[in-house]
């Protein structure tokens, strides 16, 4: 999974929610990344596309951020060993936050952190028994 410098910055906008940004990545060559978002966001149908369409290592990442130690221990034995941090610092895990940037991936740092606050960000939705789900 090798994307240019700026396309990951450009996700981790998206993430964030850049939705022109987003709306970008969907009509250009990184399809994938705007599906991501989608998915992340719990969008059963961007989730299907990227499992039917080559990219079961994004899904995997964000189902790791979830909670999923099955996910993150298949993007480990894959060669995803990145995306198996990123998808653990979208779980919370700082430890992953340190080796991501120590092994000279800051921008997948930067996704990794705009994974965990979106996911934090559902969690406190989901729990607020006062707001509607407007994640689904």
């Amino acid at each position: 999974m090798k994307y240019p410098a700026k396309i990951l910055v450009a996700w981790a906008e998206a993430i964030g929610g850049n939705k022109k940004l987003r709306d970008w990545l969907l009509g250009s060559e990184y399809k994938e990344l705007g599906l991501f978002v989608f998915a992340l966001y719990h969008n059963e149908e961007a989730r299907t596309w990227l499992m039917k369409n080559g990219f079961s290592h994004l899904m995997a990442t964000i189902t790791g951020a979830e909670g999923d130690k099955k996910a993150i221990a298949w993007l480990e034995t894959n060669g995803y060993r990145p995306l198996a941090k990123v998808a653990l610092v979208g779980d919370g895990d700082e430890d992953a936050f340190t080796w991501l940037k120590v092994n000279a991936h800051a921008e997948l740092a930067l996704v990794a952190k705009r994974i965990e606050a979106v996911k934090n960000q559902i969690e406190r939705d989901n729990e607020d028994h006062h707001s509607i789900n407007k994640y689904g």
